[in-house]
């Protein structure tokens, strides 16, 4: 696994950082005062979480005047996707194969 994957996987391991992931992406693109409103957590705390997104290339960043608005950036969701791909098929050929040696030892 990479050190791009490990970051996404951390990263999404918090249930508040999936939830501000979540609001910046249903919005569209926000600024961590429009998230912080609609969460139970201060401005500061969001903009911590949204560090730790960023850190992982969850979510990138546009300076517009004063404000900072944050976008969800797709590309590290599809490396995640393409890890958890190639070790589901491990799995699957690692079953497959202690099938076919239960079936022969079974006959």
């Amino acid at each position: 696994m990479t050190d791009q994957v490990d970051a996404v996987f951390a990263a999404l391991g918090d249930p508040t950082r999936r939830r501000v992931l979540d609001e910046i992406g249903r919005r569209g693109g926000a600024t961590a005062t429009q998230i912080a409103s609609d969460l139970p957590i201060s401005r500061q705390a969001v903009a911590k979480h949204i560090a730790i997104l960023a850190g992982a290339g969850l979510v990138g960043a546009r300076r517009s005047g004063r404000e900072t608005r944050y976008r969800v950036t797709p590309a590290p969701f599809g490396e995640a996707i393409d890890w958890m791909t190639s070790v589901g098929a491990e799995w699957d050929e690692r079953l497959a194969r202690l099938q076919r040696l239960t079936a022969r030892r079974a006959r």
